[in-house]
């Protein structure tokens, strides 16, 4: 393995506080996020150029900040948004677009303080094919293939509450967690059954927060205050902006896609990855990852959860923040899926897994729409 930066994360945060902020609008966490990340890389608004977010548009973001950017993404894809704006920046960069892009991430998610409506607009796609016919949030759309997943592959009621109890053993050591009690699978079962087959404890927190990153060259990026993390492979994808007409209930062609572009562009396989952040909005997710990705063969990540592979002391440290099941889930949960990644990176984790050189962040967006994966790495991985 002998992969090639792409660019840097010099700078990384999230808000001052998570759970229930009904002080600060979606606007103002973008900004607070901001404001720390920024500092974290040892700069200030006046070395931004670039302005990347998802939400709220980076135009108006940029200008609460007082930033004149020069380069603009407000690409929008559901949860998934800020890895690919990281893989939009390391590119922008390259083409010398930018040189120190900021990534920002806010939401009210629990407080709806300046968050828009969470119905769509009644002349979208979802609204004309989706929601006529009795579809209620995500608890009945990102779930809808889990049952016939289950009779596919044999995965057990057990198998997928373990993916919640395998999550709260990492949370239960972060003190930053939405939830930090440990739990058994018991627990789970006798939690009100939201949308069968899932349990409260199988379905994300929902909270307030944000967080940001900047991302700049690779020249000069050992020289900021804290240890750089490395891009080594991107990937961004899109299937279907209805869940109901995936290809395949069972697989995500955009987690598969997005995955194989980030390993290819990384020259990584599986066995290289210390660690693993796959987005958990609900507990199928990190199953369908674990198999779309490579790291298990089909029909077997729900075995290789519950038997504690991805627990602390586990082969494959997954989640480690305790993931939006436990640890926070803003609406749009992308963006501490990367913030995991650079803490363990950077050898700062709550929950620190020793020895970790090459992290891999999966987001999804919008059930199943869309997919974005990166490949982040300390200096130890670069080639």
């Amino acid at each position: 393995m002998s992969p090639k930066a792409l660019g840097a994360i010099i700078g990384a945060a999230e808000t001052e506080r998570l759970g229930t902020v009904p002080e600060l609008s979606a606007l103002e966490l973008h900004a607070d996020a901001a404001r720390r990340a920024v500092a974290d890389a040892g700069l200030t608004m006046a070395d931004i150029d670039g302005v990347a977010s998802a939400g709220h548009t980076p135009s108006a973001v940029a200008h609460y900040l007082g930033i004149t950017p020069s380069y603009l993404d407000g690409t929008m894809v559901g949860g998934c948004s800020y890895l690919v704006h990281v893989r939009h920046a390391v590119a922008a960069i390259a083409a010398g677009l930018a040189k120190h892009v900021l990534i920002t991430h806010g939401e009210s998610g629990r407080s709806r303080v300046g968050a828009p409506p969470r119905w769509p607009d009644p002349s979208s796609q979802m609204g004309q094919f989706e929601v006529p016919y009795g579809v209620l949030g995500p608890p009945t759309m990102f779930p809808m293939g889990v049952l016939r997943f289950m009779a596919e592959t044999g995965l057990t009621h057990e198998q997928l509450a373990s993916v919640a109890v395998a999550q709260r053993r990492w949370s239960s050591m972060v003190p930053r967690a939405k939830f930090r009690d440990l739990i058994t699978v018991e627990d789970v079962f006798a939690s009100p059954m939201i949308a069968y087959p899932m349990h409260l404890l199988e379905c994300c927190v929902v909270t307030d927060g944000g967080g940001a990153l900047v991302v700049s060259a690779v020249e000069g990026a050992a020289d900021r205050p804290k240890p750089p993390v490395y891009v080594l492979g991107t990937g961004e994808a899109m299937e279907t902006p209805l869940v109901s007409q995936m290809e395949d209930f069972t697989r995500s062609k955009a987690f598969r896609l997005s995955s194989q572009l980030a390993f290819h562009q990384a020259q990584i396989t599986t066995s290289d990855v210390d660690h693993l952040m796959i987005y958990d909005a609900f507990a199928h997710l990190p199953i369908y990852g674990l198999e779309d990705l490579g790291f298990v063969g089909r029909g077997e990540a729900g075995a290789f959860i519950e038997e504690g592979n991805t627990s602390p002391g586990g082969s494959l440290p997954m989640n480690t923040n305790g993931g939006g099941l436990s640890y926070t889930h803003t609406g749009m949960y992308g963006m501490f899926l990367v913030q995991e990644s650079v803490r363990q990176l950077r050898g700062e984790a709550a929950a620190q897994v020793e020895g970790v050189e090459l992290s891999v962040a999966q987001g999804v967006g919008g059930m199943f729409m869309a997919a974005g994966c990166l490949v982040l790495g300390t200096s130890a991985t670069l080639g």
